[in-house]
């Protein structure tokens, strides 16, 4: 069996890769993994299970919900919400663990279990390796040390999680948003019900599109990940900015009054200059990973703040920030993760506070993400090929820098394999976008013959 935890949970397709028993066994496995860490010692356990609309979540909420209580977890199920809001309430409801199934940005047939510990932060990876030793123990049939009559978990329905949720969030807001047409792009996910709720009760006229769920639409031609319909919305409205959130409303994307696309660097940097300003950005610095544009690292460095880059996935960019007490950090695909007021990239408050800081300084958004200058940047996911031969491979190691020396300082060259999905990410940067394109094509080729 080969490892089941990406960089994100556990993630494949539904009802194939992910199945009912597959949910169930490392629900009961994370029961037993936690309750052998002590985390369980002197109480009787709880735990929040939240998930997005996707039809499969029906049948994978039931098994980890029968997982868990069968180990002897009480369940605190609070239905469809987006996976911040999951850990938010993991520790604002003092839970043992949180759960959320969802596969993020990724199309309709996949599905996704991602546990959060105590407090509603990620689980460390050796829990996860733990959890995933400890099912495949039980798997190959060791029984479960099961507990019988009043010592099974006991499941109820927590319905006030929406409203606390928004509270939450309106309760972090800098300043109200009045004044501001803001249309919001729900990509039929898990945040189709408290971001338009947030955004009308902090003062804007909301639009939303993609706000219809229906199980079997979400991500579809919509949200983060396909930026036209909400582009081409907000210049139809004549609105100051639109939001994009994915399909669990983790990240946050936007566009400007123009329709122009404001990615997640973009977002950082107007943060981080909002932050420091208000002084809660903690030591000037910001936490990214290593695909941050070249761009964001120059404004970051023109602006007199610092910048620490980190291995790709929002985990270690939090890993970074809890380390060091930092207060803001993200990825350019717009997970934002502002410490003190979440535990994890929070789509809806990402969004909340971008506006606050457009509605704030009656500049548009245009002219604040102004601040850093994208340099052309090319982005190739090339798929079926060996990804965990790409820091071996001697031909891909020569083409890569064969590639650098041809672009010199004024561009670089990222290779990464994906943590959830079977393919290698090539990425490159250049001063001139037809010699980034150019460049990434032929490197594509190298990992299509040298991995294929």
């Amino acid at each position: 069996m080969g490892r089941l935890f990406g960089t994100d949970g556990v993630r494949g397709v539904a009802n194939a890769d992910l199945t009912a028993e597959l949910a169930l066994g490392l629900s009961v496995a994370a029961a037993h993994v936690l309750a052998e860490a002590g985390t369980f010692a002197g109480h009787r356990p709880t735990a929040v299970v939240g998930r997005d609309p996707r039809a499969s979540g029906e049948f994978l909420e039931a098994a980890v919900v029968a997982g868990l209580a069968s180990a002897g977890v009480d369940v605190m199920r609070v239905g469809v919400l987006p996976t911040p809001a999951v850990a938010y309430l993991t520790g604002a409801l003092g839970a043992d663990l949180g759960v959320m199934l969802s596969a993020s940005h990724n199309a309709m047939p996949d599905n996704g279990i991602k546990f959060f510990a105590r407090g509603g932060h990620k689980l460390a990876d050796e829990l996860e390796d733990r959890i995933e030793a400890v099912y495949d123990q039980h798997r190959t049939g060791e029984p479960w040390d099961r507990p019988t009559g009043a010592g099974v978990g006991r499941i109820a329905d927590y319905h006030e999680g929406f409203d606390q949720y928004v509270a939450h969030l309106l309760s972090v807001l800098p300043n109200r948003l009045d004044g501001l047409k803001i249309v919001l792009d729900e990509a039929h996910g898990a945040a189709s019900g408290v971001s338009p709720a947030a955004f009308q009760q902090a003062g804007a006229e909301v639009i939303t599109i993609g706000a219809t769920p229906d199980g079997l639409n979400i991500n579809d031609g919509c949200g983060s990940t396909h930026l036209e319909m909400l582009k081409a919305a907000v210049v139809e409205h004549g609105a100051d900015l639109g939001i994009a959130h994915d399909g669990d409303a983790d990240r946050c994307l936007a566009v400007d009054h123009t329709g122009a696309e404001v990615d997640g660097d973009q977002i950082l940097a107007v943060l981080a200059l909002a932050m420091r300003e208000a002084g809660t950005l903690r030591g000037d610095t910001v936490v990214a990973t290593v695909m941050s544009n070249l761009g964001f690292k120059l404004a970051m460095e023109r602006e007199g703040l610092q910048l620490v880059q980190t291995a790709v996935g929002d985990r270690y960019v939090l890993e970074s920030m809890k380390e060091h007490g930092y207060a803001l950090g993200g990825e350019q695909s717009g997970h934002v993760i502002v410490l003190d007021h979440a535990t994890t990239g929070d789509g809806t408050l990402t969004g909340l506070m971008l506006a606050a800081r457009v509605a704030a300084t009656g500049r548009p958004l245009a002219d604040l993400a102004g601040v850093m200058e994208r340099l052309p940047q090319v982005l190739i996911n090339v798929k079926d090929v060996d990804k965990t031969r790409v820091k071996t491979s001697a031909e891909l190691g020569s083409a890569v820098a064969d590639a650098e020396r041809r672009l010199g300082s004024t561009g670089r060259v990222l290779l990464r394999p994906s943590g959830t999905e079977p393919l290698v990410r090539v990425m490159v940067e250049a001063a001139d976008i037809e010699q980034a394109r150019s460049v990434a094509g032929e490197l594509a080729d190298v990992v299509k013959s040298a991995l294929g």
